[in-house]
């Protein structure tokens, strides 16, 4: 009901119903993962593309775009991702929610501004083209409906303040238990469990790395690469790494190899930098976008077929502009790293996020 009140709002235009429909793809892929929600966006577009003309290239990057903006969303909370669970779970200490919003909305926005600019200027052509706006649904919001929307606003407010609330409610564990009173033994049961078991097997499969030796054999190479360099220098090598692994694996299996690697990077440099490496590896790994199968979104996205079963999108489609959006993305991160420096008044940017006294917090440099 939210979404489709939400898209009535775009109006007509190309232009505005691809942000629209980008803008939807990142916000539900931060709550109910970036897996979910372009099944859910997919499904929405479908009376649009059967109206479209024939070859319309409006169709493909419509498409592209709700796959790429999920791929965005995928950083933009603690729970849109597998991968930005296994980071968390290998930071010390633990990063919460507030701070993870602090760094995570702002690089989400601007990456989603930017590829959606590149998309206009890589399928300009479809200006005339009027969209059938979206009906929004005409029922009133039921009780229940409420009670559900307020349950989420507590559960997020308590997880963004959950490190302030440690010493008064124990375990923030206990903070899960809230929206089990919304939620049926019919939605516990299908739930996506599949999803909790592949995290935490990457722990475990890094945890195995990591005791085997190969860590540190990793280790070893990747410190004689950097030996020397500034800390910046580093975050930006690292980043072009993770961003090449993600864009031919899957980001999840990408974090599960890398996530242990950064780890032990960060500890191995003066001042002990862990979880920035930590944190810069799971953002990153969301951002390989280049190939079909970056990532699930992009593999729901090139199964998109037409009435006819001719598929919309080609691997030409994703090496035109996923690439390009993966390097948006990318430098998104270098960009907030960037000002937060000029900022404070350094000239020579470093880094955008720093832990003090053993606690993480974010500060400008």
């Amino acid at each position: 009901m939210l979404i489709t009140r939400l898209l009535s709002m775009a109006g007509s235009k190309p232009r505005t119903v691809l942000l629209a429909f980008m803008a939807v793809s990142c916000f539900a892929s931060m709550w109910i993962s970036n897996v979910a929600a372009p099944a859910l966006c997919f499904t929405l577009i479908r009376p649009i593309l059967r109206r479209l003309p024939a070859r319309a290239s409006f169709a493909p990057c419509l498409i592209l775009g709700i796959a790429l903006a999920a791929n965005i969303g995928g950083q933009s909370s603690p729970i849109s991702s597998p991968e930005n669970l296994i980071a968390i779970e290998f930071m010390d200490p633990q990063l919460d929610w507030a701070n993870w919003f602090a760094v995570a909305l702002p690089v989400s926005i601007t990456s989603i501004t930017l590829i959606w600019l590149l998309l206009l200027v890589s399928y300009y052509g479809d200006g005339e083209i009027e969209i059938r706006a979206i009906r929004p649904t005409r029922e009133s919001f039921t009780l229940k409906q409420c009670w559900v929307v307020v349950v989420c606003l507590v559960t997020i407010g308590l997880r963004c303040a959950e490190h302030q609330i440690e010493d008064t409610i124990g375990d923030v564990a206990i903070i899960a238990i809230v929206p089990g009173v919304v939620v049926s033994s019919d939605d516990f049961e299908q739930f996506a469990w599949t999803i909790v078991f592949l995290a935490m097997s990457g722990i475990a499969l890094g945890n195995g790395v990591k005791s085997s030796g190969l860590m540190d054999t990793m280790d070893g190479a990747i410190h004689r690469t950097l030996e020397g360099r500034t800390l910046y220098c580093v975050v930006v090598m690292l980043s072009v790494a993770v961003l090449i692994v993600s864009t031919f694996i899957s980001h999840t299996i990408a974090s599960i190899l890398l996530v242990p690697i950064a780890q032990q990077v960060g500890k191995g440099l003066p001042g002990g930098h862990s979880n920035i490496f930590i944190f810069l590896t799971g953002l990153v790994c969301s951002t390989g976008m280049g190939m079909p199968v970056s990532g699930f979104p992009n593999q729901l996205a090139v199964a998109q077929e037409d009435d006819l079963g001719q598929v919309y999108l080609t691997n030409i489609n994703f090496l035109k502009n996923g690439i390009p959006a993966s390097i948006i993305a990318t430098l998104s991160h270098q960009l907030w790293g960037t000002c937060s420096c000029w900022r404070s008044g350094e000239c020579t940017p470093r880094v955008f996020v720093v832990w003090r006294d053993a606690d993480f917090s974010l500060d400008t440099l």
